[in-house]
């Protein structure tokens, strides 16, 4: 079965972005010339989960001929390949569209309209990210309907847990299990604690 993922977005704003674009490092050179790697950004941003979102949906991607298998939402600009090249003036500018804001809303509806439109109609689309975010999730509900799936063991955890254990599933090259974002349980009781990755 063809599969899509769409990666929610790592936080765009803040301190950290700004210690990005002032970064003597060559992602903060990259960036200041415009041509960081909008999947590279979101991990330095977000670290242990935004990783694992992205290790994961590389692993497990099957997309439709002719189509992306991996797109991750960036604030303000829809869904983007996670090697779309980017700036420091990008990532200021994502980093003032909230997330349940109508500009994000407004563009990601314009893309998963196109998309939905694109890919096979037996393809899955697996959200990686919070259920728990109305305005986006309905959003992505009302293009892709019963085709919009989740992992169900994200169901109560964290970021960092939810990052870990995707990072076991791709390195056990095990795929989670789906459920049905329309009409699941968004909040639930937290699970117990994932052990330790083993170091490298």
């Amino acid at each position: 079965m063809p599969t899509l993922f769409l990666l929610s977005p790592a936080r765009s704003g803040g301190p950290r972005a700004g210690q990005l674009a002032r970064s003597s490092g060559e992602l903060g050179v990259q960036l200041r010339a415009g041509d960081a790697l909008l999947g590279h950004v979101f991990v330095w941003l977000s670290a242990l989960y935004f990783r694992g979102k992205l290790t994961y949906a590389r692993a497990f991607a099957d997309p439709s001929p002719g189509c992306e298998g991996v797109l991750v939402m960036a604030p303000g600009l829809g869904l983007c390949t996670p090697e779309t090249r980017i700036s420091d003036v990008d990532l200021r500018a994502m980093g003032t569209v909230e997330v349940e804001s109508e500009p994000f809303v407004t563009m990601l509806r314009r893309d998963a309209t196109r998309i939905a439109r694109e890919i096979r109609a037996d393809t899955q689309v697996v959200l990686l990210g919070s259920i728990a975010s109305g305005k986006y999730v309905d959003t992505l509900i009302e293009v892709f309907g019963a085709r919009l799936v989740f992992p169900a063991e994200f169901v109560g955890r964290g970021d960092m847990s939810r990052g870990g254990m995707m990072l076991r599933a791709a390195r056990d090259e095990k795929e989670l299990t789906y459920a049905m974002v329309a009409g699941a349980i968004r909040r639930g009781k937290r699970p117990p604690k994932l052990g330790r990755l083993p170091r490298k």
